[in-house]
């Protein structure tokens, strides 16, 4: 096949993986602008590579004017989750969608694989348009947390240094770490309430730090006269940011959104 009718081909896969990388990631912004906690960490996309279809479709005796039918997972979705709780989320959330229906999954957390391998997959088909018309694209959707992905990231590096089979000693070794993971996914999930509640308290202040900053900003107009009471100000702000509580930052937010209103009629005179 020449390499133009290659690029052809998966043109419509690689649209599908862009097109859901930018759809899941809106659910992370949209969660995070609320102030609700999103179960979805991150999102990774990407379309196989002509090499490894060729490989594939080699070793499981397919055709190459088949691949596209018989290869399911040549345009591929990762969503990464903190805690093993979120993913059952996240695949409530797929099959709830109109815009995607589900056709196979795939528990590997609960059947673990015997490599140590763990992760949720559901194949989805998903629409897409191109100046050629519609095309239902089959996507493989991995959910795993943070420790999962880490380790399947190295086992699939040495998978493919070792053509596949990895030296027994380094494979016992690799197995080893596959429970040191569900070791630390379990420990995880049993302060989950405490990191998620810091992790709250993290972006709560994260989002009135930025709104002070905007509003000094804005009243500071570069004016010698204002100088020295904007500095007051500053300073006060740093000491609240360092030693105070979000509290004490919110407050001086509201203080802050007074004066910028008073600044616009009759220009700064106290804080």
């Amino acid at each position: 096949m020449k390499i133009q009718l290659w690029r052809e081909s998966l043109a419509p896969y690689h649209l599908a993986v862009e097109e859901l990388v930018v759809k899941f990631n809106h659910i992370i912004n949209e969660c995070r602008e609320s102030g609700v906690y999103s179960p979805i960490e991150a999102v990774q996309g990407r379309v196989k590579k002509i090499s490894s279809i060729l490989e594939k479709a080699q070793r499981k005796g397919i055709a190459l004017n088949e691949f596209t039918e018989k290869l399911d997972d040549i345009a591929g979705i990762r969503i990464i989750c903190q805690f093993v709780e979120d993913i059952d989320k996240v695949v409530q959330l797929i099959r709830s969608r109109r815009d995607m229906e589900v056709v196979s999954e795939r528990d590997y957390i609960s059947h673990t694989k015997e490599s140590g391998y763990r992760s949720y997959h559901v194949n989805v088909l998903y629409e897409v348009y191109t100046m050629s018309g519609s095309h239902n694209i089959q996507v493989e959707i991995q959910i795993r947390t943070m420790a999962m992905n880490f380790w399947a990231t190295i086992e699939h590096s040495l998978r493919y240094k070792y053509q596949e089979e990895i030296p027994e000693k380094l494979a016992g070794r690799l197995s080893a770490a596959a429970e040191a993971v569900l070791a630390l996914d379990c420990e995880m999930s049993a302060i989950r309430d405490e990191i998620v509640d810091a992790q709250q308290l993290f972006q709560e202040k994260a989002s009135v730090v930025a709104d002070i900053l905007n509003n000094l900003q804005n009243l500071y107009s570069g004016e010698e006269e204002y100088e020295d009471a904007m500095l007051n100000i500053q300073n006060e702000f740093y000491e609240i940011y360092h030693n105070g509580s979000l509290e004490e930052l919110e407050e001086f937010g509201r203080r802050l959104d007074k004066l910028a209103a008073v600044r616009k009629v009759q220009g700064l005179h106290s804080f």
